[in-house]
This record gives C-alpha cells, structure tokens and sequence, in this order.
C-alpha cells in the first residue's frame, strides 16, 4: 500500500498520511486543500502560499494515470475542504476516491475554464477513437489558466483570504509569461525540420500546437494503455527514416520499451523527461517551472542531433 504524499508547501507538513496540526487557539484555521498529483500541488501551492494547509495525493516521479488511491487517501479527501484535480480522464480514479471519501467540500478541476475550441485529440492507437488529451499543462499558456481557475476555486472556497488569493495568482501569472516567452526563444533555435521528438506516451500535443515541435510515442494518452507490436514497428520505421535522434524516457513510467525502440532503430535514449509529475524536491524538476526549463533544455539539446 502506497502512503499519502506529503509536500511542504508553507504550512503543508510531512505527515505521512495525516493532516498537519490545528492551528493554535485563536489564530484562523486554515483550508485544508488536496491536489491531485504533483504538478497541480505546485500551481496551488503558488497560489495559496501559507493560507492553506495542502497534501498531495500522487507523489514525485509516481504514474498518476495508473495510481491507485489507499485508504489513507481517502482519509485525507474525507478531511479536506478543497479538492484539485486535472480532469479529462488524466486521473481516472478520482471520481471514484471522491464518492468513497464521501468528500462534500469544493472541486476544483483545473482544465474546466480551458474553451472546449482548444481541446486537442490524442492519437489513434490500436486503431481506437482518440480521446482528448488531458495533458493542458504541457502548454504553458494553458497552464496560465489552471493557475486562474485555481484561484478562484480558493477564494470561493476561502473568501476572508480571497484578495491574497487572486495577488498570488497574478504574480505567479507574470512569471508564468516570461517562462511561455523563454520556450518560445529556445524552441526557434531549432529550425523546424529537426523538431521531431519520441517520447515514451502520448502526452504533448498542447506543447506540440504551442511551440511547433512534432511527438511521437508508442504509448497513447495513458500509460496504462499498451503499446502494440505494430505500432512499435511503425514507430521504429519513422526513426530511421527520419534520422530522429531526439528520443526521451520519461520519469513516471518504465523505461523499457524507449530503449528497446531507440536500440532497434539504431539510436540512444537522451536524460529523462519530466511528464506527468515533478522531481523529489531539491531535484532538478520541483516546481512547475523547472520542470518546463530542463525538458526545453533536454528538448533543444536532442533535436540539434535530428
């Protein structure tokens, strides 16, 4: 049984599985906030700062798609006021925890503000219908807007720190600008014939339409799906053709099948990718931002060998 993941995020501690202490006699008892998996933990740690209390419920470098809650878990949900998840099927158990939990506080789905006119469909595999990507913070524009939507399910859920709140968020916002700006500057050092990159599933299409860069994986929109035998083959076929050198494992998922694929087309796997979650903290992809600055790094450093 996996423990709850705890980070501290002002006054969020380390408890394992257990919320932090009530505040002493007369101060204001914080909200009690839980977010989904790590990159959301991080949006709403920079927004709700020290006003809240936050326990994250898939941990660092842990598959959230294939996650499976425990009791203490549903303990923790019981207990909050807030929840926050992506939405779209990125977490297929939450739902599920949510009535288990019997949790009547606030949800907050993160990609519920995105207009539906910028959803995009993942890729066919297994020749199944494509289902949309729920992968919206791989697009930093759009992870501007999950830090908004956060914002205001906070204040609504904590109006006395309603004003905090929304500050937080705009200056997050701003930094959140000039980090979009420097993956746009990085990405043109690319010229766009050697932007083909494969990584292990199928989770960039929002970076691809944002930045210009083209993906492939043997995986689709899950890492719960398998791939299939004949699209490894197809996969590997496009690499030699292509010469594509740019080929990533990623933190949260086996690393296997990239290098079996990256071995047979005759080519190497480049550093680790973080996709669908943070690094531990104190590693090099703890926040949301860092983690954006070393993919692009890594990115640009693999597609110059195209």
């Amino acid at each position: 049984m996996r423990p709850t993941t705890r980070r501290r995020f002002g006054a969020a501690l380390a408890i394992g599985g257990a919320w932090a202490a009530l505040p002493a006699f007369g101060q204001q008892k914080k909200p009690k906030v839980v977010a989904s998996f790590t990159i959301l933990a991080d949006l709403v740690a920079m927004v709700g700062g020290d006003r809240i209390e936050l326990a994250t419920l898939v941990g660092a470098d842990k598959d959230a798609h294939s996650y499976e809650p425990t009791a203490g878990d549903s303990r923790t949900v019981a207990a909050a006021q807030v929840l926050v998840t992506n939405g779209l099927g990125f977490e297929p158990w939450a739902d599920r925890l949510a009535r288990a939990a019997s949790f009547r506080g606030r949800r907050v789905v993160a990609t519920s503000d995105v207009p539906r006119e910028r959803y995009l469909a993942g890729e066919q595999h297994h020749g199944a219908a494509a289902a949309t990507d729920p992968h919206m913070f791989q697009d930093v524009a759009l992870g501007r807007r999950y830090v908004a939507t956060i914002a205001k399910g906070l204040a609504e859920a904590d109006p006395a720190a309603a004003q905090d709140y929304r500050q937080r968020a705009e200056a997050y916002d701003k930094r959140l600008a000039d980090l979009d700006a420097w993956v746009r500057q990085q990405i043109d050092t690319v010229p766009a014939t050697k932007r083909r990159v494969i990584t292990g599933h199928d989770a960039f299409h929002y970076f691809a339409r944002a930045y210009g860069v083209t993906f492939r994986a043997p995986q689709g929109l899950s890492t719960a799906q398998e791939a299939s035998a004949r699209d490894v083959a197809t996969l590997i076929q496009q690499i030699r053709r292509e010469g594509i050198r740019a080929i990533f494992i990623e933190n949260m998922s086996n690393p296997k099948l990239v290098e079996q694929i990256a071995r047979e087309a005759g080519g190497g796997v480049g550093p680790e990718l973080y996709v669908d979650a943070l690094s531990p903290a104190g590693g090099p992809a703890d926040t949301y931002e860092k983690m954006f600055r070393h993919n692009v790094t890594a990115l640009v450093a693999g597609m110059a060998k195209n």
